[in-house]
């Protein structure tokens, strides 16, 4: 059965129309009926029809002006047309054609001939249909992505890349409410900035912090860290937020000693300019709530607790070339790094004395 397939015959002769219905709806489909053009034309805004069969001489508008109207529309543009002709089959043919006709039927109709060529053009309409289909999902695929792109790209404004990306996919959603996680904090600073700012033009202090921060920024990307922000010549960096990562004290540790060899490339070529920088950096591991952070066009993502207070106080006191990190820290590494105890230190904001160690660098591979 064709329960689904209504076709629309068009036909001034009553008998024309019986005969067409009566072979049609006995396979099965829809039959509506209109009696001369316009009134075909009106129906179509109605029915939606899947077909037509459409006689070439009417009364008022004939079948090659319908034809040519439909063709003009675009919601017609597609509906398969069936051209019943007369006397002249030929000559019909070609102006059908030119009318926009998809097929032809010569009177009087032969029944397996209008069923053989109804099904094979509503087999080119359902294909069309489907490529329709098709065209609407990939319309709207695009579409999803153009605004996700968008939506990403606002993030990137007030986001680390790595946050807004996952922001977009989360649907800015749950990834920004704040949450309890263990993280790694590591705060690195530049030591003489101050006075190499008192003493150089603008230019030289944006182009000194342009390779600085550029080549840090590798080197956190490199070891799978997040940078919180930035602060004049600071970057704080998490490791485990907002993506878990294995064994993130590790990594944090490993990114301090790339950064602090890296940074040696820096300081050699600033020092044959003249700028006397060094590097300080200080490592804590614990909890800490991390979310975002600010008002309406302006978030930061953060983390909230004494970690982040805790690897800030030791990036202070680091001079050029330590990494200060805390007992946590270092029982993590201990098989990897060699360390220094530098005793116990009084930290502002915690209470009791901190124990402090400083890396020194990694222990020799066993043979």
């Amino acid at each position: 059965m064709n329960n689904n397939e209504r076709i629309l015959v068009v036909d001034d002769e009553p008998a024309n129309i019986r005969l067409l219905g009566e072979l049609l709806s006995a396979e099965g489909y829809a039959i509506s009926v209109a009696r001369d053009g316009n009134d075909a034309l009106a129906q179509i805004e109605k029915l939606r029809p899947s077909l037509m069969l459409l006689d070439v001489v009417m009364p008022g508008l004939s079948g090659y002006e319908v034809c040519q109207k439909l063709r003009e529309q675009p919601q017609t543009r597609l509906l398969p047309v069936i051209l019943v002709t007369g006397a002249r089959p030929e000559e019909e043919r070609i102006r059908g054609l030119d009318a926009g006709a998809d097929d032809f039927l010569t009177k009087p109709v032969n029944r397996e001939e209008l069923l053989a060529r109804v099904r094979s053009l509503l087999r080119v309409q359902a294909l069309h249909r489907e490529i329709a289909q098709w065209n609407e999902k990939l319309e709207a695929r695009v579409s999803e992505q153009v605004a996700q792109m968008e939506r990403l790209n606002r993030l990137k404004n007030f986001l680390p890349q790595k946050v807004a990306e996952l922001a977009v996919a989360d649907g800015g959603g749950e990834l920004l409410h704040p949450r309890r996680r263990q993280v790694t904090v590591c705060a690195i600073d530049l030591r003489g900035f101050t006075p190499f700012t008192e003493t150089s033009e603008p230019e030289e202090i944006m182009g000194v912090l342009g390779e600085y921060y550029a080549a840090m920024g590798a080197v956190v990307e490199q070891h799978g860290g997040t940078v919180e922000r930035f602060a004049g010549d600071g970057m704080v960096i998490f490791f485990n937020a907002p993506l878990e990562i294995e064994k993130p004290e590790e990594a944090a540790v490993r990114a301090a000693l790339d950064m602090q060899a890296r940074f040696e490339q820096l300081r050699a070529k600033w020092l044959r300019n003249g700028f006397d920088l060094g590097l300080g950096i200080g490592l804590s591991s614990g909890y800490a709530t991390i979310g975002a952070l600010g008002f309406s066009g302006r978030w930061q993502y953060a983390a909230i607790g004494t970690v982040t207070n805790l690897s800030s106080r030791l990036c202070g006191d680091a001079s050029h070339g330590q990494i200060l990190a805390t007992s946590r820290i270092i029982t993590q590494v201990e098989s990897l790094v060699e360390t220094e105890s530098l005793g116990e230190k009084t930290i502002k904001g915690l209470q009791r004395p901190v124990p402090v160690f400083c890396i020194v660098g990694t222990k020799p591979s066993p043979a």
